[in-house]
């Protein structure tokens, strides 16, 4: 790949991430706290008889769930910018040169697979770090607000804060959902690049036969159809990439919310001694402050009960921890609206990806 074809898949990805994440936040979010071990305590409505939990089987959510949507932001857009730079950069290199280097008669798909794979170790490492603190400032939760109070600070800023304090040092908490991020980031990229480049292949080849059939052309070999990619409009680009990404995500992303799932206990539990700390102090005469206390659980004997396991844990323990609690809806928590977020968010994502480039390479 030579320097400029390099620049216009950084500054693509950089533009797709940019953009994706300002959109699905919210959803991350509520993911999130749909699948912290405080949803029961915190987020869930405790009303006995409830309509939704009678045609669901699950507890309704209350206010707070859809409070402070935006919160840890700042940490994600700071790093998923490089992230995405260096993920769509090594996928394209590692697809050409497997492409080249690679038999025949090896699959594609399993090269879009090994390519996705590689990059994604790559992009992790970049982005655990801030996936450790955007978790965690997702699920901080304030008693007030006003100029002076903590309302007014920044939530990346105070989970960091949080996270300084905890055993171990800052730079092993910051990393400790490393494995768990590549866990669930290898198999969903695994699944999804390789259907996404099938799925996207063949509406191309669909579309661009109906194209030259309505213009009375010859179909093109695959070798020569450098003229027929250059008539394809940037909404058409869009829409197809879009419409391909989408439909891979979905399917990935549920077939991953387990991994997810693990992922989001064991970032959480990072931050997790220092809350400990903080509900071993006296309480404040303050009732905010103590109505945050008891959302955080002081006092209730049942939430003690569910918080045994330690930021430590393997990606196993955990995953054994959740099914001994919920069983296999507790692996499964928060699938539906993961679909939903990898499909619309995919579709984006890689969509304005394809956009930007092929915008940036007729520029």
């Amino acid at each position: 790949m030579g320097d400029s074809a390099a620049h216009q898949v950084l500054i693509a990805g950089s533009i797709a991430a940019f953009t994706v994440d300002l959109l699905v936040y919210p959803l991350d979010t509520i993911k999130t706290r749909m699948q912290s071990r405080d949803y029961q305590d915190v987020y869930a409505s405790q009303k006995a008889n409830s309509a939704i939990k009678g045609a669901l089987g699950v507890q309704p959510p209350k206010r707070a769930l859809f409070k402070g949507l935006y919160q840890g932001i700042g940490s994600v857009i700071f790093a998923t910018l490089p992230a995405a730079g260096v993920f769509f950069y090594t996928y394209e290199s590692s697809k050409s040169f497997l492409s080249t280097t690679l038999p025949t008669s090896i699959p594609i798909p399993f090269t879009h697979s090994l390519a996705s794979a590689g990059a994604e170790l790559a992009s992790c490492l970049v982005l655990t770090p801030a996936e450790v603190i955007k978790q965690n400032a997702q699920m901080l939760r304030r008693s007030s607000s006003g100029p002076g109070s903590s309302q007014s600070k920044s939530t990346s800023l105070e989970a960091l804060n949080m996270l300084r304090h905890t055993s171990g040092g800052v730079w092993r908490r910051l990393f400790s959902g490393y494995t768990a991020l590549a866990a669930r980031n290898l198999p969903f990229t695994a699944l999804q690049f390789p259907l996404f480049e099938g799925v996207r292949t063949r509406i191309w080849e669909v579309r661009d036969r109906d194209r030259d059939r309505k213009k009375g052309r010859v179909p093109l070999e695959n070798d020569n159809r450098s003229e027929v990619e250059r008539s394809r409009s940037l909404v058409e680009t869009g829409l197809v990439t879009g419409l391909s990404a989408a439909v891979s995500g979905s399917l990935a992303a549920f077939v991953t919310t387990p991994m997810d799932v693990v992922k989001t206990r064991m970032m959480l539990a990072a931050g997790g001694e220092k809350k400990k700390q903080k509900q071993k102090q006296p309480e404040s005469s303050s009732s905010g402050e103590k109505k945050v206390l008891l959302e955080n659980g002081q006092g209730r004997q049942q939430h003690k009960s569910k918080s045994k396991s330690k930021s430590g844990a393997s990606g196993f323990q955990v995953a054994k921890e959740i099914f001994r609690e919920r069983g296999i809806r507790g692996l499964f928590r928060g699938g539906a609206l993961r679909t939903t977020w990898a499909a619309f968010g995919s579709g984006l994502y890689l969509g304005s990806y394809e956009v930007a480039k092929v915008w940036l390479k007729k520029e």
